[in-house]
């Protein structure tokens, strides 16, 4: 899916388990930032507002099919098949509004188009619309970007060491505690994040992102927190607005369980592409920048990859060069791998297993034995 001609390039052949699971380097890489970016066609970093507009003009043509089939002929199905029909509409809708949402991520990093008001403009009204405080969400995420792999300083889905580890966990270590972990951390996991800071990096004292005076902002930051608080506020109101008018059971199926797939499709990406056992994390004593870029993971969502404008099969690429739009992000990673070698990670794992997988192997992190002290810590999960 998507418009403006994206190139097509060829699938990476998928790796065996084993080989996925393999250790990426945690040394110094044998090249450099400027060298993987040599590599790359001039080209792919240049930003179009016509092209990027026409993703998103694309994206909106969908939701509004499905949003007119949805509400002018499902009532008429027999009960049976509005049964189907609703979930199939909350699917498809979710998944397309997922990549309205990666638009305008897109937005946070400038990688929209050259002019910085017409981004954030463009941002704030789509991630407004999905309940997101853009400015709120940009500038956390921006501190994500240059402290990934960072124990210290990283924002989000940062791991734990094992003596941080709650003495509730050894319970949840097993099939039922997982199922019950993923549910609530799919379903509420990201509302929680922007309320509460669950899963962020730990602050001296509460961190929120509706907060304009909270730890994650300076003072230059505030008003644009109090601008993003702004918009969720109307979107909020005008659904309180439409519920009067058309009931609150109209607004939760139309859009309510959407947002909901929203979410936790947000959620899956964000943990798959940084929760890998083949992925090192740094203390304060080892980590650059550099390497905890090197520190992510591609993963295969097979045809979502499209939907979801390929945020998810070219996330490495987006961490060295993350104002790079995402329309060329496939041929940027084309361009790379040969420069990165083992340094590339990609997992063509199918992602309910990786879920599964990741869920089960990357409870905290450690140095490996005898390493104590030289600051590099893997995945464990023996508690």
């Amino acid at each position: 899916m998507g418009a403006g001609g994206r190139m097509s390039v060829p699938p990476t052949p998928k790796k065996s388990e084993f080989q996925s699971l393999k250790r990426v380097p945690c040394s110094k890489p044998p090249f450099t930032l400027s060298q993987v970016k040599k590599a790359i066609p001039p080209h792919c970093f240049q930003r179009s507002v016509l092209r990027s507009f026409s993703y998103l003009v694309y994206d909106f043509i969908l939701v509004s099919l499905f949003y007119y089939v949805a509400t002018n002929y499902f009532h008429q199905l027999p009960h049976p098949l509005s049964y189907v029909a609703w979930p199939i509409y909350w699917a498809v809708q979710g998944s397309v509004l997922t990549g309205v949402w990666v638009i305008a991520h897109e937005c946070g990093h400038h990688a929209f188009s050259d002019y910085q008001w017409l981004d954030d403009t463009v941002g704030l009204v789509l991630h407004s619309s999905l309940l997101v405080p853009y400015f709120s969400w940009k500038y956390s995420h921006r501190r994500h970007h240059s402290n990934t792999g960072s124990l210290d300083r990283d924002e989000v889905f940062v791991p734990k060491q094992k003596a941080a580890i709650r003495w509730w966990a050894k319970y949840l270590n097993n099939p039922l505690g997982r199922f019950l972990t993923l549910t609530i951390q799919l379903t509420i996991g990201w509302p929680l994040y922007l309320a509460f800071n669950v899963s962020g990096r730990p602050y001296e004292r509460f961190a929120c992102h509706y907060d304009p005076y909270g730890p994650i902002y300076n003072d230059r930051e505030r008003l644009q927190i109090y601008i993003s608080d702004a918009g969720v506020l109307a979107i909020t109101y005008c659904l309180y607005r439409l519920a009067l008018a058309k009931g609150l059971a109209w607004v939760v199926c139309v859009y309510g369980v959407p947002l909901l797939v929203v979410n936790a499709f947000l959620v899956m990406i964000t943990y798959l592409q940084h929760t890998h056992p083949s992925l090192p994390h740094y203390d304060s004593s080892e980590w650059d920048w550099f390497k905890g870029a090197l520190a992510t993971v591609d993963r295969d969502y097979g045809i979502l990859n499209k939907v979801f404008h390929n945020i998810t099969d070219t996330h490495v690429a987006h961490h060295l060069f993350s104002t790079m739009p995402h329309y060329h992000a496939m041929e940027a990673t084309k361009a790379i791998k040969p420069v990165l070698g083992e340094y590339y990670q990609f997992d063509g794992t199918p992602v309910y297993k990786a879920l599964w997988r990741e869920a089960k192997e990357c409870i905290y992190v450690e140095p490996d034995k005898g390493e104590q002290g030289k600051g590099v810590f893997w995945y464990r999960n023996k508690l």
